[in-house]
């Protein structure tokens, strides 16, 4: 793990400590990758929530073109299911930020400590698209 990548975890446990009943947070690219995460989280269980948040917000941008203004603009994504909800907002240039807290949470609390948190670190809190060469391998 490079020294930003501890940087961002440290980042993260920190955002969890000071909003009241979280559980996980995780940056992800906007294709899915998780980049970092709490230690909550199992590496598998990062994973998973990271094309969880990634569909959530792809299917949300696509809302946005047809029933906002067009632009595709996105600010944040909750989904609220039965024991928790989840808060995805866009953290930088290709990246998101997700947060899982209990269904009891207060959900403007997160919402601000989120946006507190991405005003803070916005230059860790990027993902430049990949390109062909980066992700393909030879097998």
């Amino acid at each position: 793990m490079r020294t930003s990548d501890r940087d961002l975890a440290w980042l993260l446990e920190n955002l969890l400590q000071r909003t009241p009943q979280t559980r996980h947070a995780l940056v992800l690219s906007k294709d899915g990758l998780k980049l970092s995460h709490t230690y909550g989280l199992s590496v598998d269980r990062a994973d998973q929530l990271a094309a969880i948040a990634s569909g959530i917000q792809s299917l949300s941008h696509g809302a946005s073109i047809e029933f906002g203004d067009g632009t595709g603009g996105l600010r944040q994504s909750m989904t609220e299911f039965h024991g928790g909800l989840l808060f995805i907002v866009e953290a930088g240039e290709g990246a998101h930020l997700a947060v899982v807290a209990s269904d009891d949470a207060d959900p403007g609390i997160i919402g601000h400590n989120m946006n507190e948190l991405i005003e803070q670190i916005g230059e860790y809190l990027t993902a430049p698209p990949r390109t062909p060469q980066q992700s393909s391998r030879p097998l």
